[in-house]
């Protein structure tokens, strides 16, 4: 517990260079951001060691709201408005990104063609496991819970429980009965 002390004065020092910065909240060490000036970042989050975000382009951004916590080696890349909202879990060596690689002309190398920015979201309370990798174009309705090393390309409702390669929904919480019911496979 001593060393989450010095994560905290770690994120008080960034937090001048982050678009926004709320208190309370840590960094671990070691950490990579890029593009520190296009995150915001809300209250009581918390950043584990060695993860990486970036964000790239001009009218890019990554909003992280309130009581996110984000564990290690967790990769989050946004090229548009890439949203992680309140009380979402992320677990480590997870990837999120809003951005494709084009690869359609042969000529061109892959990293030299042009990038496709798709909406991706995290949705509030949302619990993603270890090694998950969410695709460009992804949200996430309230609460879902993502099986761990699942591959997550699509839109999912609230209340359901997706995973494989690829995702799929697999549970459903059932308001009517308050029980999580399987899903018709």
């Amino acid at each position: 517990m001593f060393f989450k002390i010095f994560w905290i004065i770690r994120y008080i020092l960034y937090s001048v260079f982050f678009k926004k910065a709320g208190f309370p909240g840590y960094l671990g060490r070691p950490i990579i951001i890029l593009g520190m000036n296009k995150i915001s970042i809300g209250k009581r989050v918390r950043i584990y060691p060695n993860a990486r975000l970036e964000v790239h382009g001009k009218d890019a951004a990554l909003i992280i709201e309130d009581n996110v916590g984000i564990s290690q080696n967790v990769h989050i890349t946004a090229g548009g408005i890439l949203v992680i909202k309140k009380s979402a879990t992320i677990l480590a060596n997870t990837y999120v990104t809003d951005i494709d690689h084009e690869y359609e002309d042969v000529n061109v190398p892959v990293l030299q063609q042009e990038m496709s920015i798709k909406k991706t979201e995290i949705g509030e309370n949302c619990f993603i496991g270890m090694g998950v990798a969410i695709q460009a174009g992804t949200i996430l309705g309230k609460h879902c819970i993502v099986g761990s090393n699942s591959v997550v390309r699509g839109t999912f409702p609230d209340y359901c429980v997706i995973a494989g390669i690829p995702a799929k929904i697999i549970k459903k919480y059932n308001p009517e009965t308050k029980i999580w019911e399987r899903a018709n496979l």
